[in-house]
């Protein structure tokens, strides 16, 4: 059973000490004083419960009888599609009405007809549903194909993590390209929370994606990466230095994978002028800052491994000739 808070120290006719009075004035004070930081006469900003819930609600519709309601039949597909499709639509309005006139009152802009702006995102946005859906079957089919431990698709579908980051990437990145301040971000950084997997919401990314294990991820913001690609864990397809900070946004910073490019656990590849050629092979390992040709293998030269026996003397065992058989 949880403990009451303490009592606030009062003074002996009932009312707050001069103490307390003096530390809740000086917390406002420092709320008022530190624009970088306050959200005072802001507006509401998007409710991060709401927006995850959002995420498992579209995730039902991009993979209707897997998650949520699981016996569907065709005779009441399109019935649970509208329900569903209705809730998404009501929510998401609400989140994305909130951020534009949050994103108005915060930089000092007018907010005329926040409604109708609102109700065209989602819109269009909703539109876009049958196209992701198509989309993320390839990248399904991507997972299973390039993973011999896959029992079939199911399995990847429920269980794999990439699945799920690049499911709610592709949710984020139509809302990013509709120019949603906030909300793509929240998404984004739910699936980084859940999967290790950090994926920016303005990445481009085509079809037949497919990130193995996932843990360690990281793809930025201006990276542009084709079709058929694969990337393990550890991998970061990342900027050379953001150290001009602001200055950069809106430049191009992060690299291009084209068609088929495998990039094996732990490389880095970084800089907005790096271009991966079509089918290349980047290795385990090495940190790639320019461009590379198509069909080429880059790897790192193995280093020099040493092996000490940390055994006393007398405990040496002799070894038959053939025991790495």
């Amino acid at each position: 059973m949880s403990q009451a808070p303490p009592p606030q120290p009062m003074r002996p006719n009932g009312g707050p000490s001069n103490g307390f009075t003096a530390l809740v004035a000086a917390i406002v004070a420092s709320d008022l004083a530190e624009p970088r930081t306050r959200h005072i006469d802001a507006g509401s900003l998007p409710n991060r419960e709401v927006v995850i819930e959002l995420v498992k609600k579209l995730r039902e519709l991009l993979f209707p009888g897997y998650f949520g309601k699981q016996n569907l039949s065709t005779q009441t597909l399109e019935y649970y599609v509208g329900e569903l499709l209705g809730e998404i639509r009501g929510l998401l309005f609400e989140q994305v009405r909130n951020v534009i006139r949050h994103q108005a009152m915060r930089h000092g802009r007018p907010c005329p007809e926040v409604d109708p702006a609102a109700e065209a995102i989602v819109q269009t946005f909703l539109e876009t549903i049958p196209t992701l859906r198509a989309i993320l079957a390839t990248d399904v089919q991507a997972a299973f194909d390039g993973d011999p431990a896959a029992g079939d698709t199911d399995e990847v579908i429920f269980s794999y993590p990439g699945i799920f980051a690049i499911t709610v990437h592709r949710i984020a990145h139509e809302l990013f390209k509709l120019k949603v301040p906030l909300i793509p971000r929240m998404m984004s950084e739910y699936a980084h929370a859940r999967t290790g997997v950090d994926i920016h919401p303005g990445a481009t990314i085509g079809e037949f994606f497919f990130i193995d294990h996932g843990t360690g991820v990281v793809i930025g913001e201006t990276t542009t990466i084709g079709r058929y690609v694969k990337v393990y864990q550890g991998v970061t397809l990342g900027a050379m230095s953001t150290r001009g900070g602001q200055s950069l946004k809106g430049v191009k910073r992060h690299p291009t994978l084209k068609d088929g490019v495998t990039v094996y656990s732990g490389a880095s590849i970084l800089g907005g002028d790096t271009v991966i050629g079509e089918e290349a092979i980047i290795s385990s390992n090495v940190f790639v800052t320019q461009s590379v040709p198509p069909q080429t293998r880059v790897n790192v030269k193995n280093p020099e491994l040493q092996y000490r026996n940390r055994q006393p003397q007398e405990f040496k065992q002799e070894l038959p000739d053939d025991w790495m058989i």
